[in-house]
């Protein structure tokens, strides 16, 4: 027996099997973890460039000559949709359409001559799946507003998203359901929310015939366009 626990206390042979054995688990954990939040970082990286592509691309949208204010019409709307979706790489990438949820708003001066400093959203359009979100800083027809956009980051020293007086701000505000890489709570927070804004290039046409009802032209200052359906929330 003496002889056998001897033999035993110098035995190393598996030693390097049982060490790799203890630490595995924590090797792979460490590795599984940090792909799955790289990934995360980089959906939210490309989600954020997608609204600011998003409001970019509104920001320049319409037709019109130099002479005359630009008018915009649903099918500039939806094309702008469409782009954001390629932009996400479709059903083969992050599927804005599927996972997703864009909702784009139209902030405009209560009044050119106001002096109270007031908005409101003028109109609004929404692209995606994900219905359930709604937009959490305002609905179309809202009005007298201070800004729109995340109010907590007026302790920061930032204003929320205005308009200049006789002009328009595209406002947009875009919702992602994470599509984790490994099925499981990797990553606690599983919705990505990045809004952006960018003022209106052009001078663009604002008016309204929405007293005109359902034979309104252009309610809201979006042009209607026929056989094509408005992207309405």
């Amino acid at each position: 027996m003496t002889r056998l626990l001897a033999r035993l206390r110098d035995q190393h042979r598996g030693v390097a099997l049982i060490e790799f054995a203890l630490m595995a688990p924590i090797f792979i954990t460490m590795i599984l973890g940090g792909s799955e939040l790289a990934n995360y970082i980089t959906v939210r990286m490309r989600i954020s460039q997608i609204a600011l592509q998003i409001a970019d691309n509104a920001a320049r949208m319409g037709n019109g000559s130099k002479l005359s204010a630009k008018k915009i019409t649903d099918v500039d709307i939806n094309d702008l949709f469409q782009g954001a979706q390629m932009e996400s790489g479709g059903d083969k990438g992050l599927d804005l359409k599927k996972n997703g949820r864009v909702i784009l708003s139209d902030v405009e001066p209560v009044a050119n001559t106001s002096t109270n400093s007031t908005y409101r959203i003028g109109w609004q359009r929404c692209f995606g799946d994900q219905t359930s979100h709604a937009s959490a800083f305002g609905r179309s027809g809202d009005t007298n507003l201070v800004g729109v956009g995340p109010s907590t980051a007026l302790a920061s020293g930032y204003t929320q998203t205005i308009a200049l007086q006789d002009g328009a701000t595209m406002f947009v505000e875009v919702f992602y359901k994470y599509q984790p890489l490994i099925a499981g709570k990797w990553i606690a927070e599983k919705n990505i929310t990045e809004v952006a804004s960018m003022s209106v290039r052009d001078r663009r046409d604002l008016t309204s015939d929405s007293s005109a009802g359902s034979a309104a032209t252009h309610p809201d200052g979006v042009y209607k366009v026929a056989g094509v359906t408005p992207a309405t929330c």
